[in-house]
C-alpha cells in the first residue's frame, strides 16, 4: 500500500476544495495531495503537491497532521493507499487553478458531499472539528460503494 497525502486549507468557517480535472478522483471535489515522489517525506509530499495543485505555498510547521486513512480497492489493489490528512490555517498566496484542479471555497455548512468521495462525510466533519482519527475503509467492485470501515480517535 503506497502512501499519500491529502491538505486541505481552512479558513474561518471555510474549507477549500478543488474540483478534480483529471485523473484520479475526476469530477470530484476533494483536497489537495497525491503521491510521493522517489525519497520524499510525507511533509515534502504535502508541500509540493499543495504548489503543484493551487499554487499555495505553506510553512511545513503550520501543519497539522489530522488523519491517517487506508483506503482499499479489492478489485484494483493499484489504488489502494494510506493517506496522511493534514490541515493548515496559514499559507502564502492565494488559491490558482491548475491543469488539474479548480479550487473553490466552501462553507462547512455547505462543503459538497454529494459530489466528493462517498468516504468523506464520514471523517472530514470530524477532522474539521479538531478531532485526530485514523481509519480504514474498503470499497466495493465499483470503486465508490463503501463496503466497510472502521473508524476511530487516534490514541
Amino acid at each position: 500500500m503506497r502512501d499519500t497525502t491529502l491538505c486541505f486549507l481552512q479558513k474561518d468557517n471555510k474549507l477549500l476544495l478543488g474540483m478534480k480535472k483529471r485523473g484520479f478522483g475526476q469530477g470530484k471535489y476533494n483536497g489537495f495531495g497525491g503521491k510521493l515522489q522517489e525519497g520524499e517525506t510525507i511533509i515534502q509530499g504535502v508541500l509540493r503537491e499543495l504548489k503543484e495543485e493551487c499554487g499555495i505555498q505553506v510553512q511545513e510547521d503550520n501543519g497539522e497532521k489530522k488523519a491517517e486513512l487506508s483506503f482499499v480497492f479489492p478489485h484494483k489493489p493499484e489504488f489502494d493507499q494510506k493517506v496522511h490528512v493534514y490541515i493548515f490555517k496559514e499559507w502564502q498566496n492565494q488559491p490558482q487553478e491548475s491543469d488539474e484542479m479548480q479550487p473553490q471555497w466552501f462553507e462547512f455548512s455547505k462543503i459538497p458531499f454529494d459530489k466528493m468521495w462517498k468516504d468523506d462525510p464520514y471523517w472530514l466533519p470530524r477532522v474539521l472539528h479538531g478531532e485526530e482519527l485514523v481509519g480504514n475503509f474498503t470499497f466495493a467492485e465499483d470503486g465508490e460503494t463503501i463496503q466497510e470501515f472502521k473508524l476511530k480517535r487516534k490514541e
